[in-house]
């Protein structure tokens, strides 16, 4: 296990591409007592089966936190190294919380990440790299792109290391 001071990691990439596991691994390499932040909201029996697997997949030494919006309030300490999975899901709920305007939900999102990174000691966020698949076809499908790709931008330029997974290898970028 590797103890450093504050860290602020992001992994970004596409569909099932090996984001969750990876951050899973580099998360226990920082910590025996990891936290993880589940911002996802359970629509249907498929995605509730697939949240089901990434629980058995993590096992209990993880300590999880179902917050779909208010990350802020969660208790995280000083000491802790926290695995927030996903971003993207997280940008959704507050894109609908705020009636789908995208500025409003860019700050909201900006100040609760600004929390939570000086709260924890380590932070890995995982979200989704939606803009590489062109142009969306509806103006709500581009403001939801537009506010995925500035939160991004915000946490990738405060992150110390950024990787894109890419069929379940990590790329560093950052």
């Amino acid at each position: 296990m590797i103890v450093m001071g504050r860290r602020i990691v992001m992994i970004t990439g596409g569909q099932r591409s090996g984001k969750s596991a990876i951050a899973e691994r580099m998360t226990l390499e920082m910590t025996s007592k990891p936290v993880y932040i589940a911002t996802a909201r359970v629509w249907d029996d498929e995605f509730r089966h697939r949240v089901e697997l990434h629980r058995q997949r993590r096992g209990p030494e993880w300590t999880t936190y179902e917050a779909p919006l208010h990350t802020d309030a969660l208790p995280i300490g000083d000491d802790d190294t926290v695995l927030f999975d996903c971003v993207t899901l997280w940008a959704t709920n507050w894109f609908f919380e705020c009636n789908e305007n995208s500025d409003l939900a860019l700050a909201e999102m900006k100040s609760r990440v600004d929390i939570l990174t000086t709260r924890c000691r380590n932070i890995v966020f995982v979200t989704n790299e939606i803009g590489l698949g062109g142009v969306a076809e509806n103006s709500m499908q581009r403001r939801f792109t537009d506010l995925q790709g500035l939160i991004n931008q915000y946490i990738a330029s405060m992150a110390d290391e950024v990787y894109l997974a890419v069929s379940g290898i990590k790329v560093r970028i950052k």
